[in-house]
């Protein structure tokens, strides 16, 4: 059975656009087109699809009000598909927060190159999002901060990656908010575009302890701070002395991301080795998993979020298949299971002069 979609959208020129890109996935089905909130409701019930794409600017009730109804009274998977503005990006990032399974940058431009790459990204999404689990955000265990590290050198040479996709904005902010200020410096990929990770950094920032930023080339790493890797760039972690730096680079995609966690994941194996601990989170795909195996060969820590709690099991799933999981975690332990393993690993040991 095709996975059957209602498009949401007051653009009559994006509604055939959005059609017609869609239906190139043989096992997408597009089964009505709504042009506001009134008219999609109708449509909903009538039709009963899979799973809806919702623009965040909408005639007569506004996305994000219709979101928080739908969720409340029928919750169903829905992508939201945003210009790429900064307005639309943190309206969208507010939809991930109240319910919405992804979240997808309108294509800018009509070039075919440009198109197809849409097409695909939102296929991809569309898939995942029909099989999401709704309900999974609902399982975490509350925002109590854990206790920090008082110790500057117990930090020093350790490093906390974290990887996720479909369903890891919620997920990420359930960790961090539970992090402590003085924590090891943290690494973050999230598969999303470009402007929307710089508006998830900041709401990161306003949420948790650490201070959280959109990482900069040749930017030093410093403990009590997070790094979010740009959308459409990889971030790479190099041993810079006793402290590590971060490095944004525009190489080619891996795994079909950019940014990709393997790439993040690999380079943070390499730089702090058996100090580092990294979790791969809810998503689709299999993006973390190579990443995870380099992580465990160099003597690092591995956690996996169980199946119960991701929106989507993909990811996770694909790393506890290679057998270098150390722990699998429903998603409010995961926090505690990372500071764990910082106060374990102790200070770090010196060379002698």
């Amino acid at each position: 059975m095709p996975t059957r979609v209602l498009i949401v959208e007051d653009s009559q020129v994006m509604q055939r656009l959005l059609a017609d890109l869609i239906a190139r996935g043989r096992d997408l089905e597009v089964v009505g087109i709504a042009s506001d909130p009134y008219e999609a409701r109708e449509l909903i019930k009538a039709l009963r699809p899979d799973v809806v794409t919702l623009d965040v600017e909408m005639p007569r009730m506004d996305g994000l009000t219709f979101l928080e109804r739908l969720m409340r009274l029928r919750p169903m998977p829905v992508v939201m598909v945003s210009a790429l503005t900064e307005r639309h990006a943190e309206a969208s990032l507010r939809a991930l927060e109240l319910g919405a399974v992804d979240v997808i940058a309108k294509p800018r431009g009509g070039d075919a190159q440009r198109l197809m790459e849409f097409a695909a990204q939102i296929g991809e999404k569309l898939r995942a999002a029909a099989k999401a689990d709704v309900a999974a955000r609902q399982q975490t265990q509350g925002h109590r901060v854990l206790e920090g590290i008082a110790d500057p050198g117990h930090l020093e040479g350790q490093l906390i990656a974290i990887g996720a996709s479909t369903g890891g904005t919620e997920a990420i902010r359930e960790i961090m908010m539970r992090l402590p200020a003085n924590s090891p410096p943290v690494v973050i990929v999230q598969h999303m575009p470009e402007m929307f990770t710089r508006m998830f950094a900041r709401r990161l920032g306003e949420q948790c302890r650490l201070r959280v930023s959109e990482a900069v080339d040749r930017e030093r790493l410093q403990p009590g701070h997070a790094y979010v890797a740009p959308g459409d760039w990889h971030l790479v972690v190099r041993r810079a002395g006793k402290a590590f730096e971060a490095r944004v680079e525009q190489t080619e995609p891996v795994n079909r991301h950019r940014p990709s966690v393997d790439v993040l994941f690999e380079s943070v194996a390499a730089a702090a080795g058996e100090r580092s601990t990294a979790a791969i989170l809810t998503g689709m795909g299999s993006d973390g998993a190579a990443g995870v195996r380099k992580v465990k060969e160099s003597g690092g820590y591995t956690l996996a979020q169980d199946q119960p709690s991701c929106v989507v099991f993909g990811m996770p799933k694909s790393a506890i298949e290679t057998g270098c999981v150390d722990k699998v975690l429903p998603l409010g332990a995961i926090a505690e299971g990372i500071m764990q393993r910082v106060r374990e690993l102790g200070p770090a040991t010196r060379p002698a002069a």
